[in-house]
């Protein structure tokens, strides 16, 4: 009984022995099976997408993945985070024991004044920041008295005690990003003029950029996400390409600085600064001097004034890395803002990128920047603008992650990275164009319907000062825009041009010869503007669906200083005019903001901006097809009807603005307005002054 019972409890021991090591074989197996790459998670494979340069059946590319699990590189973050950590608390306890050696050699020293202290070094107006690292002070004192400050002989008279004997009017640093903000009534009479001068050259406040650091740092704005991707080893070398025509000083050396310091140098080639044929003295030899030590950085002047699309194509010519990466001269770049851009080149020659353009202020220059969700793809209108827009939904439903790069119908053209292989075979830049505006179109409609892909890279970061005004003198006598915008709409719009054309009644005026890059076009096999409109921007209001287009002419006359004249709908519909009234204006006939279409759905709009009627005043609100406030009938009686409130659009009695009535069909409710587009047929000639 005993030996059976025994047996038993063997068994049982045996059995429950056999399971345990049976289910630590079977944990074992799958601790050991490969986990996703977190580049596995960010670019899945997708085969229905890639392309070829050239290849009209163009798709979108893959990144390689990298040959490391997520758990080792958990580990190896950790670890790195740790090591940071203690960086960082060893650096700050070191600045802690230098303050307070500086301190203590302060109390019995006489301190002089601070315009004795701190010198002018060149044209340069320096004031010090308040406890920056020697590395911070490059650029703003000599080399001498950052000398002697480290050694303690100098003190700021604010550097006892944190605080200046008479306190200033700003923050003094930007680090980190931050701006300066300047009251300028505080300043001194020959301060402010300096304040007044940077303005009035620059359209920013150069002044306050004076006041920083030549190598500020920059928070890293980059999403979490994308501090985790590990690009490839071998990214191909860049040419960073910089025109500059008078620019502002501190802010150019700025842009070269932040290239040379937030880049792995291996990847910088060279960076090429192209002289517009600049007048002021520091931009002539001071600049040689300065960038003389870099090695890498060299300038190309321009004989002539050319303007940013010639100089650009100076700047190419001479490039010899594999990619060209072309910046504005008013740029900082963030912390890893090249190597996302390399790694979809490498991925493929076709692929032409774009980074988030962040914004530096031109009040204060402060860093502003948005995350990968709140980005924003370039589009256009049919004013041939550029603009920006929400990335569509159907390109958010493509990605598994909201950094991954997307894809964008236009670029905004000041801040791109392209093959120098792919640039040359696309045909590089219209020659034929001048100065600046619509190449950035061009290129961007050549892009894609000549088998390349144009893309937003989410995890590159670069911040611009965005100008109100340009501060520089073009040529008068010609509309340089609309030349070129003429150009590219002859070359790569088809029979949509018209709808560009309709906006100046078709005085399309003199844009050169275009043979040439009709040919290039025939060449490359590209596609037909009304694919890229199906494909790659369905997005965008074609006029086409128009059921009424041009201006809006009331049958009554309108009351303008004291004349009786034809009075027409006027109003802009860019973001500044949104929300504020719509006005009355004589009848010009040369569209522009009297050019309105009349949408299938009922909506009175201009590219994004409609009419709009909330009950208070006819005004300009963004167009959101969800009719409602938007909705308007155009009437046989020529009456345009308000479908929630019921009322007509009426000339005031005093002729001078539009205001909602009941209906009554007088002529202060009669609109003049064309019902259909002119035929595809009725086009006109090109220009008689073309070449």
């Amino acid at each position: 009984m005993f030996r059976k019972r025994s047996s038993i409890f063997l068994k049982l021991i045996i059995g429950f022995g056999v399971a345990w090591m049976f289910l630590l074989a079977t944990v074992g197996i799958f601790s050991l099976e490969k986990v996703d790459t977190v580049a596995e998670v960010l670019n899945p494979r997708n085969e229905n997408w890639g392309n070829k340069a050239g290849d009209t059946s163009n798709k979108i590319p893959f990144l390689e993945r990298p040959d490391i699990d997520r758990l080792r590189f958990q580990d190896a973050m950790k670890r790195d985070a740790e090591e940071e950590m203690q960086r960082v608390k060893g650096a700050e306890e070191e600045l802690q024991r230098r303050d307070e050696e500086r301190r203590m050699r302060a109390r019995d020293r006489v301190v002089p004044p601070f315009k004795d202290v701190f010198k002018q070094q060149t044209e340069l107006q320096v004031i010090p920041n308040v406890g920056l690292a020697k590395s911070q002070q490059t650029g703003l004192i000599d080399a001498q008295t950052q000398k002697c400050i480290d050694e303690g002989l100098i003190v700021p008279k604010w550097n006892i005690d944190k605080e200046p004997m008479a306190k200033p009017s700003m923050n003094w640093t930007g680090e980190q990003g931050q701006g300066i903000n300047i009251i300028k009534e505080n300043l001194s009479p020959e301060e402010r003029k300096k304040f007044d001068d940077g303005w009035q050259n620059n359209a920013f406040n150069e002044y306050a950029s004076n006041l920083m650091s030549l190598h500020r740092s920059l928070p890293d704005v980059r999403d979490a996400e994308c501090k985790s991707i590990k690009y490839r080893e071998k990214l191909p070398s860049a040419s960073v390409i910089i025109i500059f025509h008078n620019e502002a000083r501190t802010v150019l050396h700025r842009t070269v600085q932040s290239v040379l310091d937030r880049s792995p140098p291996h990847l910088v080639k060279e960076v090429i600064l192209v002289d517009d044929f600049s007048t002021f003295e520091h931009l002539k030899q001071p600049l040689e001097d300065h960038i003389k030590p870099f090695g890498k950085v060299k300038v190309v002047r321009g004989k002539k004034r050319e303007g940013l699309i010639r100089a650009r194509l100076l700047g190419a010519s001479v490039a010899t890395a594999e990619v060209l990466i072309f910046l504005d001269s008013h740029c900082e770049c963030a912390m890893g803002w090249l190597e996302p851009l390399l790694d979809r080149i490498a991925d493929n020659k076709s692929n032409v990128v774009a980074p988030i353009i962040d914004v530096l202020a031109d009040d204060s220059l402060r860093y502003q920047y948005s995350s990968a969700k709140s980005t924003s793809v370039g589009g256009f209108d049919w004013n041939l603008q550029f603009n920006w827009h929400v990335i569509p939904e159907r390109e958010r439903k493509r990605h598994k992650s909201v950094v991954e790069p997307v894809v964008s119908p236009t670029m905004a053209g000041g801040l791109f990275g392209i093959s120098r292989e792919y640039f040359e075979y696309l045909g590089t830049y219209d020659p034929g164009m001048d100065i600046w505006g619509g190449e950035n179109l061009e290129l961007s409609f050549r892009i894609w319907m000549c088998g390349g892909i144009l893309e937003q890279v989410l995890c590159s970061h670069v911040g611009h000062i965005f100008r109100h005004r340009s501060p520089y003198a073009w040529r008068t006598g010609t509309n340089v825009v609309k030349k070129n915008s003429v150009r590219l709409a002859e070359v790569w719009l088809d029979d949509y041009k018209k709808f560009y054309y309709e906006r100046f009644n078709f005085d399309l005026g003199e844009y050169g010869d275009v043979t040439a890059r009709k040919e290039l076009r025939r060449k490359l096999n590209c596609k037909s503007f009304d694919w890229y409109l199906k494909n790659v921007f369905p997005e965008l209001f074609v006029p086409a669906d128009a059921v009424a287009t041009g201006e809006i002419r009331c049958k009554a006359l309108g009351s303008f200083n004291t004349k009786k004249e034809p009075a027409c709908i006027d109003s802009p519909v860019d973001k500044n005019a949104h929300n504020k009234a719509v006005k009355m204006w004589p009848c010009h006939n040369q569209g522009g903001n009297q050019h309105w279409m009349l949408s299938a759905t009922g909506e009175i709009r201009r590219d994004e901006g409609c009419i709009d009627y909330a009950g208070d005043f006819v005004m300009i609100y963004p167009c959101h097809g969800a009719k409602g406030n938007q909705e308007w009938v155009y009437g046989k009686d020529n009456s345009l009807r308000h479908v929630n409130t019921n009322k007509c659009l009426t000339l005031s009695e005093d002729g001078t603005k539009p205001v909602m009535e009941p209906c009554t069909g007088i002529d202060r409710q009669i609109w003049q307005w064309r019902r259909k587009p002119p035929p595809t047929s009725s086009l006109p000639p090109p220009s008689s002054k073309s070449r």
